[in-house]
């Protein structure tokens, strides 16, 4: 099964950037896996694309940000290439920890995943977009999770205070952990990639 031109370009920049700025070991393990996963295309699901209003206010301007750092400004032409075949969605389920706009303010986009572009149970890449001044709700799930963040922002895991990891900034979340994001006074834009039933040692 032959995978889409525009989904196998972006998949290549996203894992030189994900190799390139993920520093945490357990972060790299995941990777390493998904990207060996990834050498098995699933089918594609087709004319699914939706953008929600937030993109149309917020997206092509992050777009056309340019971070200066050659690996990231090719994962970001990349996914503009694929961005118009995405289905962007909001989180239907949050609580009194989310913003009070959050609804309105924020879409997620599975590219390859459960319901995603590429639909396929063994990992999950996406990417969140959030409008300014937006708090995205406390959440956790079993699947552990490495985001590569594309914008000013910032997150929370477990019991650490906020921190900005910045652009090009890398982080990962084990499993189960509770975590958050919240953007300031400008957009916040994350890929996430995460990785259910790696065995433990």
């Amino acid at each position: 099964m032959a995978r889409l031109d525009a989904l196998q370009a972006f998949l290549d920049a996203a894992f030189v950037a994900f190799d390139q700025f993920a520093q945490d070991s357990r972060a790299r393990q995941s990777i390493m896996k998904i990207c060996e996963q990834l050498e098995a295309p699933q089918p594609l699901r087709s004319d699914i694309a939706k953008r929600l209003p937030v993109c149309g206010r917020y997206l092509d301007g992050v777009l056309a940000t340019k971070t200066g750092r050659p690996s990231l400004d090719a994962l970001i032409e990349r996914f503009a290439s694929l961005e118009p075949m995405l289905e962007w969605k909001w989180r239907s389920v949050y609580d009194h920890t989310a913003s009070e706009n959050f609804p309105m303010s924020h879409a997620n986009a599975m590219i390859v995943g459960p319901g995603g572009l590429e639909d396929r149970r063994d990992l999950w890449l996406g990417v969140t977009l959030m409008a300014p001044n937006a708090r995205y709700p406390d959440h956790d799930h079993a699947p552990e999770e490495t985001y590569l963040v594309l914008s000013e922002g910032e997150f929370q895991h477990g019991d650490s205070e906020w921190f900005s990891p910045g652009i090009g900034g890398s982080f990962y979340n084990p499993p189960g952990i509770k975590h958050a994001m919240r953007s300031g006074e400008k957009p916040l834009f994350a890929f996430w990639a995460l990785l259910p039933d790696r065995p433990r040692h």
